[in-house]
């Protein structure tokens, strides 16, 4: 071992960042936490701290001539192959290894971290073999992805369900093959780069927000700490090998203790109060909070939960599962966890009673409530200005056009193309004439092979015979910016019901997902006699909330205004940018009662729609009426624009889950 492979630097010397370094000892004492996402600007020890772990950790047993590095003593850390040679009776060579820390690159296809063909052992010997991927090589050992907010979703995927069973199947191109993988999955990613989708940010078990450290002192020890380990390693590791020995012993007692560890009922109630009171959605957190409670306790060498480990842990555990609205922080932090404790704690005994209470003083404002909403119904009629706030956000139903859905299927600016230009992320079969295809040259051996005759298929003296049929072409990845206009409908009409509250809400809703992917977003308004640009397509989107806090609701409904509007500006930006994939989100009741020319508005308005069809622009319709208002108008609309059509009513009530993805797929 060089001496630049031995210079790694010493995990109990890092400064500060405690929640980051309390998230990854959990997970070695108990890898079915789900791995530890790593939230925080550059530069604050994210690499360091887990390639510090890795050393600290003692070196494992494995079997010496397994690909999988198999445990030679627990069947539950053995490949199949190690299995039977251990029924057979065979007596394993085992040699020693440290913990591997295995780096999954950004630009990682699917082949290469589940495994695939051996497309070189195919060539040559005219047989088929398994060739390993990242996921075997990460078995025993720690995964670390850096930027995994930029990861294809479908990768991530893959990633926490081997992290989540322990095991990595593969079943394509006619190999079907199965292998332990026991791993630490850690990611890490800067919150300004784009956000992961809540579906994957549920599924890592903790996560750990961390920033750069403010203390003066504190940073002066960082340059002290990090000159010292530069200018002799060794000499430093050994001032902090006191240190890490601690930990290390604690962490391999929490392991044999952890078995042991009970959770009583109180603090069981006391968990599922804490995540309601949190506002998290279904049950992975409460069972990740016990779970990170029980390790947490181990590690402090007690055999009973209290309630000092779940204030210990809950942090982690919470932080990336609170609800939250478009452009808020929507972080916890201790104090909030305390006080929730605290609350808990003092209503323990009166809780049904103030249950009672509060189904009373519900019904109460309720009433207050109908009797203002019929107040602002009759202002709306009036047609008067009036000014509503911004309603709850929602998660965003997928909604995607009908335009090019089989060569664009990516999320932010990150879109699939048949073009050849961009990164190779897959392949598919060609559809159409062959000749002139971006042909991919493995996928086309592999599928080769998949055939189980493919040695008999022309000449047996061959290694490999290909057919037509076997072409694959290369599906690339390269950045498409997506365009998203909001016309939004802000008439007298919108004011019954309140109406414009939950059309704000599910505004910001989209804006938000639109933002995190990095889409460039816009938004146009109309009502009265015209339709005015109040945000022109921008990838900066801060300033939609206030415009929107902002925006009046009162007068008749220009619909055709704000339609010609909203094409006019997604038509210059097709002129700009051919690249670029437009969709049209209108938000109204479909209403209108003001022409451009003086014909019918609605059939005014549904010409106007059909010149958009022509141009290839995806819309979506959001019909804002319900229940007996209901004439089916919007409905109408959208058949006109041979948009997807979608309740406003339907994406409150039921907090529909998903995201704005493939808008112009």
């Amino acid at each position: 071992m060089t001496c630049f492979e031995r210079s790694v630097y010493t995990f109990s010397a890092i400064v500060g960042q405690e929640r980051m370094k309390r998230a990854l000892i959990l997970n070695v004492i108990d890898p079915k936490l789900g791995g530890v996402l790593i939230r925080g600007e550059k530069g604050t020890a994210k690499s360091t701290a887990v390639r510090a772990l890795a050393h600290l950790l003692p070196e494992i047993d494995v079997v010496k001539d397994c690909p999988f590095r198999c445990s030679p003593i627990d069947r539950h850390e053995m490949c199949s192959s190690c299995i039977a040679r251990l029924e057979a009776g065979e007596e394993f060579k085992v040699t020693r290894e440290p913990m591997r820390v295995v780096d999954l690159p950004i630009n990682a296809t699917e082949d290469r971290v589940v495994g695939t063909l051996d497309i070189e052992h195919v060539i040559k010997e005219g047989e088929k073999r398994f060739e390993p991927g990242v996921l075997s090589e990460a078995h025993r050992g720690i995964l670390y992805v850096d930027e995994v907010n930029l990861l294809d979703d479908h990768i991530v995927d893959i990633l926490l369900d081997s992290a989540a069973m322990g095991v990595n199947i593969v079943e394509r191109e006619g190999v079907s093959f199965s292998h332990p993988a026991h791993f630490i999955l850690v990611g890490t990613m800067n919150p300004e780069e784009g956000e992961l989708r809540p579906q994957l940010l549920d599924r890592f078990g903790l996560c750990a927000e961390i920033e750069g450290i403010k203390d003066l002192k504190e940073r002066v020890e960082v340059i002290k700490r990090r000159k010292s380990f530069e200018e002799d390693p060794f000499a430093f590791e050994r001032v902090w090998e006191r240190d890490d020995r601690i930990i290390r012993e604690r962490i391999l007692r929490a392991k044999e203790i952890l078995s042991d560890v009970f959770v009583p009922d109180d603090i069981l109630e006391l968990i599922a109060s804490l995540c309601i009171d949190c506002g998290v959605d279904g049950h992975r957190a409460d069972i990740t909070l016990a779970k990170a409670a029980t390790a947490f306790a181990a590690y402090e060498g007690r055999c009973e939960v209290i309630e000092d480990d779940v204030r210990a842990v809950a942090e982690l555990v919470l932080t990336h599962r609170m609800r939250k609205k478009p452009f808020e922080e929507g972080k916890i932090d201790q104090n909030m966890i305390d006080d929730s404790i605290e609350r808990y704690k003092k209503n323990k005994e009166d809780l049904n009673d103030e249950k009672s209470e509060d189904g009373k003083g519900k019904g109460e404002r309720g009433e207050d409530e109908g009797e203002k909403q019929g107040e602002r119904e009759e202002e709306a009629r009036e047609g008067g200005d009036e000014l509503f706030p911004v309603g709850d956000t929602f998660r965003v139903k997928p909604i995607s056009s009908k335009r090019d859905r089989i060569t664009r299927n990516g999320s932010g600016r990150r879109t699939k193309t048949l073009s050849k230009r961009g990164r190779y992320v897959r392949s598919r079969i060609p559809r159409g004439e062959v000749m002139g295809r971006d042909v991919a040259f493995d996928a086309t051996i592999r599928a080769a092979c998949g055939d189980p005759h493919f040695k008999s298929r022309d000449n047996e003296d061959r290694a490999i015979t290909l057919h037509p049929s076997d072409i694959r072409e290369k599906v690339r990845e390269r950045k498409i910016g997506n365009t998203i206009l909001f016309v939004v409908d802000a008439s007298g009409s919108m004011g019954v019901k309140e109406r414009m509250v939950a059309a704000k809400g599910a505004i910001l809703s989209l804006i938000k997902d639109a933002y995190i992917r990095r889409d460039r977003v816009g938004l146009v308004t109309f009502r009265k006699d015209r339709a005015d640009l109040l945000l022109a397509p921008t990838a900066s989107v801060e300033l939609a909330e206030k415009l929107l806090a902002n925006l009046p609701t009162g007068g008749k409904t220009p619909l055709s205004h704000g339609i010609l509007k909203g094409h006019q500006l997604l038509k210059q930006e097709l002129l700009k940018n051919r690249d670029t994939s437009p969709l049209m989100v209108l938000i109204s009741d479909g209403r209108a009662n003001v022409s451009i020319s003086g014909k019918n508005p609605i059939e005014e308005a549904k010409e106007l729609a059909s010149s958009i069809v022509d141009d290839e622009i995806g819309t979506v319709l959001i019909d804002t009426t319900e229940g007996l208002l209901d004439l089916g108008t919007a409905r109408e609309l959208a058949d006109a624009f041979k948009a997807r059509y979608f309740k406003l009513e339907e994406m409150n009530a039921d907090a529909i889950a998903g995201s704005i993805r493939s808008v112009c797929s």
